[in-house]
């Protein structure tokens, strides 16, 4: 049986979810973002306690097929912005592969279900994924740029002021620096 999950960002999300499946004696057959596979059909108490356990952290289960659509897009979209292949597909073209879909489709359902859009999201996993470079990798700001895509350094620029507030050498050198959950991300209705 699939279970979908809202807000799995991270490999600590599937430890958590995997954990937790464990603990309901529950077996699971594998761990994605954004979805669990298990062995069992899952009962209604079980659902209620894994629920209980995996909302400590952010996670939600998601039973809507519109949720579940919802998280499938986010899943993808996290792994375009990692994606070396990135500059050969568009964001429109990449999802609608991956998802057999219109790509008309898949933005109204996304905009419907998150208030934002498609692009805005792309944008903002974009600038967190900067901020871990700025804030734990050691990369020059072009480099940044060049490995999320970006045509050049003031594009990069422009839209990290844009989602942060801050230029990226302001941000590099701010002493507290701050990064959001991916889990968060979603719950930010920020236009722009």
């Amino acid at each position: 049986m699939k279970i979908y999950i809202r807000n799995m960002a991270c490999e600590s999300c599937k430890v958590v979810v995997k954990d937790a499946l464990l603990e309901l004696n529950l077996h699971p057959v594998k761990v994605e973002l954004g979805e669990a596979e298990i062995k069992e059909e899952l009962s209604d108490s079980k659902k209620e306690k894994l629920e209980s356990i995996i909302n400590k952290v952010g996670l939600e289960i998601v039973e809507s097929k519109g949720g579940i659509l919802i998280e499938k897009i986010k899943h993808h979209i996290q792994q375009y912005v990692l994606s070396e292949d990135q500059k050969k597909t568009n964001i429109s073209d990449y999802l609608s592969q991956k998802l057999k879909k219109d790509y008309n489709y898949l933005s109204n359902a996304f905009s419907d279900m998150e208030s934002s859009t498609i692009i805005h999201y792309v944008n903002r996993v974009k600038m967190e994924r900067a901020k871990e470079m700025i804030l734990f990798e050691d990369h020059n700001l072009t480099e940044i740029a060049d490995k999320l895509h970006f045509n050049n350094l003031s594009a990069f620029s422009t839209q990290f002021k844009k989602i942060t507030g801050f230029n990226p050498t302001h941000f590099k050198n701010l002493k507290q620096k701050r990064r959001l959950a991916m889990q968060d991300l979603s719950k930010k209705n920020s236009k722009i």
